[in-house]
């Protein structure tokens, strides 16, 4: 009998930083400690410009050798370049081997994932969402035989993004464009991305002054149609008394994900005014795992 689901993750690539000095030179860059990790464990990470936005964000896991970056494959190659500018006389290698693993997703509806183990697999716990299940870098070229001995239903990667979105959990190119969101802008903090009380990174500056000045505005959010209508594209500007509030995100029928102003739909809640995508009305929410709530009013 299948234990939970699996699917392969196409749009999935590998980067690999390895050497001996791999751990210090890929924990000094990123927002998240990668320095704790145990060989086998993942974190959420992101490489931020100077400024603080998010260029790419990963999940490294530790390796014997260094990590395997879980990462978008369409940035994979971009990334391993990026790595490369810092590595300046650091002793590691970095390079994109795409060509040569794949990513898998495990998870369940009710009870335990699936542990995707298996000869020459890395298995990891995703650490962003404890719903989100196991992930596993798998060699290609074995990729048919891991799926085939593995005790879970094999399901079109769709839906894992079914279930991603039910979660809330943001997901890079859809709900946050790269270069131009924070890591609060895409949930970071709440998820697991960012350490507060790790040394200097690249945008650390502006990531910690952002907490602790409590600056972030836009958040993604949680959003359905109301009675049911099915979401429009992502990108489709959401609109509320008259302003732009935000973005649409990645949607499946009538529920998805936005990245918005929460003053401003905060203000149109308390007016009593509609959310509107196109001619499509929306319902905000909140996803269950947010720490950060709705603005107060400027008189509280």
């Amino acid at each position: 009998m299948a234990a939970g689901f699996v699917a392969v993750l196409e749009d999935r690539g590998v980067v690999a930083v390895e050497g001996p000095e791999a751990v210090s030179f890929l924990d000094g860059l990123v927002t998240s400690d990668v320095e704790k990790l145990a060989p086998g464990e993942a974190a959420f990470a992101a490489l931020l410009t100077p400024q603080g936005k998010i260029l790419f964000d990963f999940l490294p896991v530790r390796t014997a050798e260094g990590y395997l970056i879980d990462t978008p494959r369409a940035l994979a190659a971009d990334l391993a370049k990026r790595l490369g500018f810092y590595k300046l006389r650091a002793k590691v290698t970095v390079a994109d081997r795409s060509e040569i693993f794949g990513v898998i997703a495990g998870w369940a509806t009710g009870g335990a994932a699936p542990a995707l183990d298996a000869d020459g697999v890395i298995a990891y716990a995703d650490p962003r969402h404890a719903d989100l299940g196991r992930r596993a870098i798998v060699p290609r070229e074995t990729m048919a035989a891991v799926l085939a001995g593995l005790a879970a239903e094999l399901r079109p990667e769709a839906d894992y993004e079914t279930h991603r979105i039910g979660l809330g959990v943001p997901k890079g190119g859809l709900d946050f464009a790269y270069g131009d969101a924070f890591p609060h802008d895409a949930d970071m903090d709440d998820l697991a991305g960012v350490d507060f009380t790790k040394g200097c990174y690249v945008g650390q500056e502006v990531v910690s002054r952002m907490k602790h000045r409590g600056t972030a505005r836009r958040r993604v959010i949680q959003v359905a149609g109301v009675d049911g209508a099915a979401l429009p594209a992502a990108g489709t500007e959401i609109v509320a008394q008259g302003k732009p509030v935000g973005t649409v995100g990645s949607a499946v029928g009538a529920d998805g994900l936005a990245l918005v102003r929460l003053d401003r739909v905060k203000e149109a809640i308390d007016a009593g005014a509609a959310l509107a995508a196109g001619d499509v009305a929306l319902e905000p929410r909140l996803p269950a795992f947010a720490r950060f709530g709705w603005p107060a009013p400027a008189a509280d």
